[in-house]
């Protein structure tokens, strides 16, 4: 007999969404019926988590379909949601920090596409705003996934948390890119923590020395002694374990967070 707790982890364990996956790539994510039970029982996990999901096709760059839950955290319908919504409700202070995450998932879908195979994750902590101006912080997930039949494409699952009843993370901004599968679930804070490496001044400090910038020109821009800011550089490069800060913007923008 399968206890609750047992139910709650392959919930949290996102079981529910490959099982959708599964179910539905095969027709390229047509023909999903709202009776369908595996429909029903994912919109009430997702009213109970607070989050919604979609599915779209990243060489046509088009929405396949929306969950429920749409409306509740962006304001718009799950059928009018479109690609160019998402700089309208994402927070203006994360239009940068947005878009280098999009430029990633875009570089990561070609790079499924010329290979013929995988899949990739990636996530990033965002601040989203509704039309009612009420303002959340979610976490934005994205499985990427190579598929051939019954066309060659990479189909993109993505989910959004309402993580405000999770504790904060203390300082700094989330972001994870890989293939570790166990990263793909449902949020904690054990698990928000630990794609954190910088503070949110440091990433800072790491954007305006990638733009040229010495630490004197950083400190008259932040505000800061270049005492101070040479102290933050001295700690980067500690966390980071690199011995040039060149190396580590290099690796940075890798990631796609610079």
């Amino acid at each position: 007999m399968i206890s609750n707790q047992d139910v709650d982890a392959e919930y949290l364990n996102y079981h529910l969404f490959y099982k959708f996956i599964k179910a539905y790539a095969p027709t390229c994510f047509k023909g999903i019926n709202s009776n369908d039970p595996l429909i029903q029982e994912l919109d009430k996990m997702l009213v109970e988590h607070k989050q919604f999901f979609f599915v779209g096709d990243m060489m046509q760059i088009k929405i396949l379909y929306t969950s429920t839950g749409c409306f509740e955290m962006t304001g718009i319908e799950s059928a009018d949601l479109s690609p160019h919504h998402f700089f309208e409700f994402i927070h203006k202070s994360e239009y940068e920090r947005f878009s280098l995450a999009r430029t990633m998932f875009f570089k990561l879908s070609q790079d499924l596409y010329g290979e013929e195979r995988g899949e990739s994750i990636i996530s990033i902590t965002l601040k989203l705003c509704r039309p009612d101006g009420e303002c959340i912080n979610v976490l934005d997930q994205h499985l990427l996934f190579y598929q051939e039949i019954p066309v060659k494409t990479v189909y993109l699952f993505q989910v959004l948390t309402n993580i405000e009843s999770i504790k904060k993370i203390k300082d700094g901004y989330y972001y994870y890119v890989g293939k570790d599968k166990s990263m793909f679930r449902y949020p904690d804070e054990k698990m928000l923590n630990h794609g954190k490496i910088f503070s949110t001044r440091e990433f800072e400090i790491i954007r305006l020395v990638a733009l040229g910038l010495n630490s004197e020109q950083i400190g008259d821009k932040l505000f800061l002694s270049p005492h101070t800011v040479n102290k933050h550089r001295r700690n980067i490069l500690k966390k980071s374990g690199r011995s040039h800060v060149s190396d580590l913007i290099y690796s940075l923008k890798e990631q796609g967070l610079l």
